[in-house]
């Protein structure tokens, strides 16, 4: 028998004198939720994944209520990849084009290039507050050092950043997995040069999960020498927010014009949520409903 499955979870803690802080992610089974519900290739699987750890990740810092959106927008074959999550672990995504799947380079996925030249875009939500927008130029294409570089140049945080989707033997996914680590004010030399090191062994955190590690052990491991204080830990997974309310809403934008031609025709229509690819059927008594609400 093989090792057990690591839980999808996100777990923080810092250094026992404070000056680092770690965030760690295990998140196998979004990644699959993720690539069953938009039919992904490997190729749009990973890019997809890595973002939406990413953007847990970067939500995890922020305060009840947070969430943070990534829009890596280039000039690949896969156009965009969107990712979003809150501080309650809750992430969703797309791919512009999921099905593509350009060839290996030297037997690897070149998400280098299907992600291609263009803008990473971070928008913060705070409730009660503007949104804060970040916009940076990619400068990889394979998702984590991008973060990285937006961390650095948009809200001058030096971080380093590890993100990895795991391909399976035949197909899908065998372990997906990301970590975020920040030196904060006051780290000392000592602290910084060792956690260093610690990242560097670090660097295919996938690869660790699929040996059996769940988030807790890759935490120690980024922190080896240096000790942890208390672990926080929530689970995380694929959830979408959309439901037949919020699609009526959508619907109700199409103007009663639109709506009266679709009944007259008795037709209804089908809505598709970009995010999670879920389809509503709008009939003709929601339709009418729709009508007597606008």
């Amino acid at each position: 028998m093989g090792e057990p499955e690591a839980p999808d979870q996100l777990v923080r803690t810092i250094s026992d004198e404070g000056g680092i802080a770690v965030r760690v992610v295990v998140g196998t089974e979004l990644a699959r939720e993720a690539a069953r519900r938009h039919g992904a290739s490997p190729t749009a699987t990973t890019a997809l994944g890595r973002a939406m750890l990413g953007a847990l990740l970067l939500a995890a810092g922020g305060k009840s209520g947070e969430s943070v959106q990534l829009q890596f927008k280039g000039d690949g074959p896969l156009r965009s990849v969107v990712a979003t999550a809150n501080d309650a672990g809750h992430v969703r995504g797309y791919v512009g084009r999921p099905r593509v799947h350009p060839l290996r380079v030297d037997g690897e996925l070149d998400i280098h290039n299907a992600v291609g030249a263009g803008v990473l875009t971070v928008v913060r939500q705070r409730p009660g507050k503007q949104p804060y927008t970040g916009v940076v130029q990619i400068v990889t294409g394979t998702i984590a050092q991008d973060l990285a570089h937006y961390l650095d140049e948009s809200e001058q945080t030096h971080t380093a950043i590890g993100l990895g989707v795991q391909e399976a033997e035949g197909g899908g996914v065998s372990a997906a997995a990301g970590f975020l680590v920040l030196a904060l004010p006051g780290a000392s030399p000592e602290e910084i040069d060792r956690v260093e090191q610690n990242v560097r062994a670090t660097s295919h955190p996938s690869e660790l999960v699929a040996g059996g590690l769940d988030a807790r052990g890759l935490a120690e491991r980024l922190l080896d020498g240096i000790g942890q204080r208390e672990f926080h830990t929530n689970p995380v997974g694929f959830h979408c927010g959309c439901d037949v309310k919020r699609v009526g809403s959508a619907v109700r934008l199409l103007g009663r014009e639109e709506i009266e031609r679709t009944l007259t025709a008795e037709e209804s229509l089908e809505v598709n949520c970009q995010f999670c690819a879920e389809n509503y059927r709008i009939g003709g008594d929601e339709l009418r409903a729709l009508l007597e609400e606008a």
